[in-house]
C-alpha cells in the first residue's frame, strides 16, 4: 500500500487504503461520534486500521471540514465538536504518528487535480457549492497553501456591490461573522434566500433549480445567482488564472449548470478574453480520503512515517 486517508464528515468517518496505482485497496466506515473523546477516538481507530491493513504505517491524511489554525493548532470546524480543541495533535498523541490534515474542499480539488477531472492541467480551481461555499488551487499537482492556512475560503470574499445594488438585494449576515459574504447569496441556503426576496417563495434549491425552466420568476432568480457565481469565478480568473475549474457540491448537480455558468462568465469577463473550462469533479465519495492520502504523501512520504 502507498498511502492512507481518513474522510471525516458530520455523520461519518471512512477510512480508505490505497494501491501503488492510488485505486482504493479497502475501506471502513464508522458513525461519527458527536463529543469530542469520542471523536479522537474513533480518528485514532481508524488511523491504527490503516496501519493494519496497509501491513505498515503508511503515509496518513485526514480530510475534513473547518480548519487548523496554524498558530494556535486549534481546530475551527462548524460540523465537528472539535471546534478549539487541538483536534490534529490530539490524534497524533493518541496514535504516535504524524499525520496530515487537509481541509475536505481542498482534498477534493487536489484529487480532482491529480487523479481527476483535471488531470494534466494547471492551475486547477475549485469550487464547492452546497450549504456553504468552499474551494481551493492546485498548481503543477500541489495545493497553494499559505501562512494562514485559509486559501480557499473564497465564500467569504464580499458578494459584488453592482448586482447586489442592481437587485437590490439584502445585506446578509454570515455564519463567519462579517456581512455580505458572497456566500450568503450563493451556497444552497443562499439560493432560497435569494428567490425568497425576489420573489417571496420559500424554495428548497431543487425545487428551484427544477421549476426555473418553466417559471419566468424563478428563471429570473436562477439568472441571479448564475450572475453571482460568474462574479465569483471572474475574481479567480483575475488572481489566479486557472485553467480548469473544477465544480462540486449539491448544487453543482443542478441539470444545465454549467451552460448557464460558462454563458455567464463569458458575460463577465473581458470581452475577447479566454474563460477557464468548467467541469464536474468525477471522484465522488473517492476524492477526500484520496486527496489527503496524496498530500500525506507528498508531505512524509520519505521520512519513515
Amino acid at each position: 500500500m502507498i498511502a492512507a486517508g481518513i474522510d471525516l464528515g458530520g455523520t461519518k468517518i471512512e477510512a480508505q487504503v490505497f494501491a501503488p496505482d492510488w485505486t482504493i485497496a479497502d475501506r471502513c466506515r464508522i458513525a461519527t461520534p458527536t463529543d469530542y473523546p469520542g471523536l479522537v477516538a474513533a480518528m485514532a481507530d481508524a488511523v491504527r486500521w490503516c496501519k493494519g491493513r496497509a501491513g505498515r504505517a503508511v503515509p496518513t491524511g485526514i480530510s475534513a471540514a473547518g480548519l487548523l489554525n496554524p498558530a494556535t493548532g486549534l481546530a475551527l470546524t462548524a460540523n465537528l465538536a472539535a471546534s478549539g480543541k487541538p483536534f490534529l495533535a490530539d490524534i497524533e498523541t493518541a496514535t504516535d504518528r504524524k499525520l496530515t490534515y487537509v481541509n475536505d474542499c481542498r482534498a477534493l480539488i487536489l484529487s480532482e487535480a491529480v487523479f481527476g477531472v483535471a488531470q494534466g492541467q494547471s492551475p486547477v480551481a475549485g469550487l464547492i457549492i452546497g450549504s456553504g461555499i468552499g474551494g481551493g488551487v492546485a498548481v503543477d499537482g500541489r495545493l497553494v497553501l499559505g501562512p494562514s492556512n485559509v486559501a480557499g475560503e473564497i465564500g467569504h470574499s464580499a458578494a459584488p456591490a453592482h448586482l447586489v445594488v442592481k437587485h437590490g438585494l439584502p445585506m446578509l449576515p454570515c455564519g463567519c461573522g462579517r456581512l455580505g459574504c458572497i456566500e450568503t447569496y450563493i451556497s444552497g441556503p443562499g439560493l432560497t434566500r435569494l428567490a425568497k426576496a425576489l420573489t417571496g417563495r420559500d424554495l428548497s434549491p431543487p425545487e428551484i433549480a427544477i421549476q426555473r425552466r418553466t417559471d419566468p420568476a424563478l428563471a429570473g432568480v436562477w439568472a441571479i445567482w448564475c450572475d453571482l457565481v460568474a462574479e465569483l469565478l471572474f475574481s479567480l480568473t483575475l488572481t489566479i488564472d486557472p485553467a480548469v475549474v473544477v465544480l462540486a457540491g449539491g448544487l453543482s448537480r443542478a441539470e444545465g449548470l454549467i451552460p448557464d455558468l460558462t454563458a455567464a462568465l463569458s458575460r463577465a469577463q473581458w470581452p475577447g478574453y479566454a474563460i477557464p473550462w468548467l467541469v464536474l469533479a468525477q471522484g465522488g465519495d473517492t476524492s477526500g480520503a484520496r486527496g489527503a492520502a496524496y498530500a500525506a504523501y507528498l508531505a512524509i512520504a520519505g521520512d519513515g512515517q
